[in-house]
């Protein structure tokens, strides 16, 4: 038998006899590394353990601490719960089962209708499955094979899913006793392998997602190498449910939605407050960075979408309606007012850049099973901008807008990853442009010494995109702010400058948002917060309470006065038990509380008692008043 040559991550190279298994390689290095090994990499492609290798190439030996184990680990504990509810439900047919980011979920049509007290019992036939160790054995098979055993199996679902895979492509099996599936792989050599898991939710899923497909039963789980990542996993499963900010925003009074405008939010005086805080803040900024603000209409001709392109890649989205026989459209994003704008007057050079902001309330049609709270609805408002630059110019304005976004995520205490988002199959223009669009944005992340995640093929049909992902308290991502570099726009409405020499030009225009959805950005503080927001944002930033209604004077005195010096006061003056109120003040997470008696009329003083603190201390009020101010001021 020839042997092959395997190449080690260090570079050594050994000769092996060709069908040598990840698992004999790892062997061959120690015993303590065969006991480790989960999978392999061969030639940078995820391998079983056990798959033989028939040729030359680089092997990395994968252990559970590997960047990809935890997938591996989720994606066989995915099929043993396939198994377990075949084994306790009988006739079910598999859809598809992807290890998603926290976890992973398979899709299946069973004639039970399954709810959370099942969970427990599919929990126990899976723990049954991991303690029979069965081998994982990963075949190979040719279309008609595959075709053959999942009609025998009566099993609709994966027959659709064969008849579109493309001619030539591997089909693959993975079994595990009497269990079989269509898989890709990779998976662990043995369902003993698996430590900790843990099933989460029963839900309705359209099968492969489109609402004209039959629903489906969806259980989603998770799983990890050890109980207490698990553990610590459920523990921050559960504090995200308090922190839910549809439940915090109906409990604090921030915003309600209505069955007569499915995903608009309505906000309420107390969200309205924080809307007004986050918009006021931005533009601060913005003016700073030499923004102009502007404002452009709802509703435009269509015409006006077909010459932008919205028409031919964004129509499914968009909300249409006739006025005078002529048909309009509510505007999805703010670019073509923008242009509309740069247009209505001749432009210098000397001009440029020109810096241009909206605050501007778009709506996007979203199907009514993807809208939920504030992260996903069907009208937001933008913060919007589009920076018109000549070519020269587009490094150093897209630094300035990254020198932004750095300033404001680091406000709210968000930390943020960066992602490069490369050109999309369906896009506009030529490849000379996205060449060029795309070395300037590559070039800019080298310069700042920023890391960045490549994203190829995800960028905007008009230009590729740099996208800046920011991390809540409990460690979850989220896309927020993006900077989109365009040269299709410009084209599209015949953009031109008068240059240097005298002649016309075109400009480059780069997209820009921070928040991104201001309406999204909002869901995602109340739970990055806890609802508990920072003073500078609260609602309400301090609540006077009167021991008794001898002190309601001295009390409403105090509020007038810090009302006067802008602070959001209220006073709590009902006839109820002093410790009621304070409790009351507590849920509704207001920054301070400060209660007022004898002691605190006779020496002008408060008793301050701040949200989280258990301790209170009585100060002259004119001190606290001046904490106060600076506290808002440098919004700490």
């Amino acid at each position: 038998m020839a042997n092959i040559r395997i190449t080690f991550p260090d570079g050594a190279v050994r000769e092996y006899p060709s069908g040598v298994t990840v698992e004999d390689i790892a062997a061959s290095v120690s015993p303590g590394l065969k006991k480790q090994a989960i999978a392999g990499k061969f030639n940078s492609q995820l391998v079983d353990l056990r798959r033989p290798l028939h040729e030359d190439g680089t092997v990395s030996i994968l252990k559970e601490d590997a960047p990809e184990a935890l997938e591996i680990l989720r994606h066989t504990t995915t099929h043993v719960m396939a198994q377990a509810v075949k084994r306790l439900y009988g006739k079910v047919k598999l859809g598809v089962g992807p290890v998603i980011e926290e976890g992973f979920y398979y899709d299946m049509d069973l004639e039970t209708s399954l709810n959370q007290d099942d969970l427990a019992k599919i929990e126990k036939e899976m723990q049954k499955i991991i303690d029979e160790n069965l081998e994982i054995k990963r075949e190979v098979v040719t279309r008609e094979e595959a075709i053959a055993l999942f009609t025998e199996m009566g099993d609709n679902l994966k027959l659709e899913l064969i008849r579109d895979i493309p001619e030539g492509e591997t089909l693959t099996l993975y079994r595990q006793g009497e269990f079989v599936d269509l898989c890709r792989g990779p998976h662990l050599p043995s369902t003993g392998k698996i430590k900790a898991f843990k099933l989460l939710s029963v839900a309705g899923a359209y099968w492969r997602g489109n609402s004209e497909n039959q629903m489906l039963q969806r259980i989603y789980g998770t799983a990890f190498y050890s109980k207490k990542e698990l553990e610590e996993h459920l523990n921050r499963i559960e504090e995200a449910k308090k922190r839910d900010h549809r439940k915090l925003g109906k409990e604090l009074e921030l915003f309600m939605f209505s069955e007569e405008a499915p995903g608009m939010p309505f906000y309420l005086p107390y969200g309205m407050i924080v809307r007004n805080e986050l918009e006021n803040f931005s533009r601060k900024l913005q003016t700073k960075h030499g923004y102009q603000e502007v404002r452009t209409p709802l509703m435009m001709n269509r015409r006006l979408w077909e010459q932008s392109g919205h028409w031919d890649h964004y129509h499914e989205n968009m909300y249409f309606t006739n006025v005078d026989d002529v048909p309009f459209a509510l505007k999805p994003m703010n670019c073509p007012g923008h242009m509309l704008i740069f247009k209505s007057k001749l432009r210098s050079y000397r001009d440029l850049p020109i810096r241009m902001a909206e605050f501007g309330q778009v709506h996007r049609h979203e199907l009514s099973g993807a809208l939920s709270g504030m992260t996903r609805v069907r009208t937001f408002v933008q913060d919007d901008a589009h920076i018109f630059v000549m070519p020269s110019q587009i490094e150093s304005e897209i630094k300035g807008v990254i020198k932004l976004i750095d300033e404001m995520y680091q406000t709210f205490g968000f930390t943020y990853e960066v992602e490069l988002s490369t050109r999309p199959e369906d896009s506009m223009g030529s490849d000379e442009l996205w060449e060029q669009a795309e070395a300037s944005l590559s070039n800019v992340l080298h310069d700042l010494n920023l890391d960045y995640k490549l994203n190829e093929g995800d960028g905007a049909f008009y230009g590729p995109k740099i996208d800046f992902h920011i991390k809540d308290a409990l460690g979850r991502s989220y896309q927020c702010g993006t900077v989109q570099l365009d040269f299709q726009m410009p084209e599209k409405f015949d953009l031109t400058y008068i240059d240097d020499k005298n002649e016309k030009a075109r400009p480059v225009v780069i997209h820009r948002a921070i928040y991104g959805s201001i309406d999204r950005f909002f869901g995602i503080l109340i739970e990055h917060f806890g609802g508990a927001f920072p003073t500078w944002l609260a609602p309400v930033q301090v609540k006077v309470i009167p021991v008794a209604s001898a002190h309601h004077d001295y009390a409403q005195r105090i509020a007038d006065d810090l009302q006067q010096s802008l602070i959001r006061v209220e006073v709590d003056d009902r006839d109820e038990k002093l410790g009621y109120k304070i409790r009351e003040a507590q849920t509704m997470k207001i920054p301070y509380m400060l209660v007022v008696g004898d002691k605190e009329r006779e020496q002008n003083a408060v008793n301050v008692r701040k949200y989280g603190e258990s301790d209170s201390k009585t100060v002259a009020f004119n001190d606290f008043k001046e904490s106060l101010l600076n506290e808002i001021k440098e919004k700490k």
